[in-house]
């Protein structure tokens, strides 16, 4: 998941606006890949996982997974903008700091 965060944030640096997102057709694809990526790993998680882990919504960001790949051509890409803009930098953060206990 990590990796794939770091992929968005590096595909992402430099990009202002939904509107600049929007118009890079490639930029998009390559986002909507990774987010794939992010929520099968959540989706893969188990159950005990993520019983103690109950500060993330994994069952959302599978979730995600599942429409981002099912619903490809009913994706809103204003709504993958606001996942990576608000969604991303938090779940970083929270799957850090459980790398760091281990």
């Amino acid at each position: 998941m990590l990796e794939s965060i770091a992929n968005i944030e590096g595909f992402m640096e430099g990009v202002e606006s939904l509107e600049e997102f929007k118009s890079d057709k490639m930029l998009c694809h390559a986002v909507v890949y990774n987010l794939q990526c992010i929520g099968e790993g959540a989706y893969m998680l188990s159950k005990d996982f993520v019983a103690q882990h109950i500060e993330i919504d994994w069952a959302a960001i599978a979730g995600l997974r599942h429409v981002l790949v099912h619903d490809y051509y009913q994706v809103d890409i204003e709504t993958v903008w606001w996942v990576v803009q608000k969604d991303l930098a938090p779940l970083k953060d929270y799957i850090g700091q459980i790398c760091r206990i281990k």
